[in-house]
């Protein structure tokens, strides 16, 4: 069933649970991620990036309509998410493409220029009631290094809270995007600084990089949505592999998407189960 992202994060938070928010590429990964809340029980976030959509020729609405029709018929509730937008043309599109949120991604400014940047996107999307997540203390990784010494300062993001009035902030505390190793350490004793420090919910980054106990550590410690984007494609390339390498006659892409498709299902159920541990 479609939901609010707002409701979504407001029933995880009185639960003290996290939220997982995956990132979606193909119809495939929708669907997947959809078919692994159903079997955790869990609610869900589907999350389409920028880096999605121009992977689509730039165009939102196809894999946003199809995201969205995967959302109303899931059996648990299913939020739509538009991630790391840095364009303010494909910002101004969320509304009018069946979004209750987005991320507005200001971090590469300098600090005086994304508060003013991103204090005007959340004004032009309150308007249309959606739901603004933002960034502060730029989580490293996205070229695919491991940057740990990227940090969030609690003051600062008190300050930035403040400013900007977004309703989300993703903070730097130890993950990186795009690893595909599981041996990030996040810094807790600053998680629980920054939950004192700012009365919105945060939002992890780069959570493909951190273990099990870590996650479930940091959900603890005052992380409420959880992003999750490079496991899922992990599993999806290394099912397809597999069965490609199986079978060199094959050619029917339905047999090597499904495999894909079931294998970022299982990822989808434990990672829920992991954050939502009580």
């Amino acid at each position: 069933m479609f939901s609010p992202t707002r409701e979504i994060i407001a029933d995880a938070q009185r639960k003290g649970v996290g939220i997982g928010a995956f990132n979606v590429i193909t119809v495939e990964h929708a669907e997947a991620i959809v078919t692994g809340a159903e079997a955790a029980g869990c609610a869900v976030i589907l999350q389409i990036s920028e880096n999605a959509v121009r992977f689509h020729h730039g165009r939102l609405g196809p894999i946003a309509a199809a995201a969205r029709r995967v959302a109303e018929l899931a059996a648990v509730p299913v939020a739509l998410h538009l991630d790391h937008v840095e364009s303010d043309e494909l910002f101004d599109q969320a509304a009018a493409n069946g979004f209750g949120s987005v991320m507005y991604d200001a971090s590469r400014l300098p600090y005086a220029d994304n508060v003013r940047a991103t204090a005007d996107a959340v004004r032009r999307a309150h308007a249309h009631d959606l739901w603004v997540e933002s960034e502060l203390g730029e989580v490293g990784g996205k070229d695919g290094t491991h940057a740990p010494g990227a940090r969030t300062d609690p003051d600062e993001a008190s300050a930035y809270v403040a400013a900007t009035g977004v309703d989300a902030l993703a903070v730097a505390v130890g993950s990186s995007h795009a690893m595909v190793t599981r041996d990030a350490r996040l810094d807790h004793d600053l998680i629980k600084r920054l939950k004192a420090a700012v009365d919105v919910p945060l939002v992890l980054h780069g959570s493909s990089g951190v273990g099990d106990d870590e996650l479930h550590e940091a959900v603890t410690s005052g992380l409420v949505k959880i992003n999750v984007g490079t496991a899922l494609n992990v599993a999806f390339t290394g099912a397809i592999r597999r069965t490609v390498e199986q079978d060199a006659t094959l050619v029917d892409p339905r047999k090597y998407l499904r495999a894909a498709r079931e294998e970022m299902a299982t990822t989808v159920s434990w990672a829920l189960r992991v954050v939502t541990r009580l």
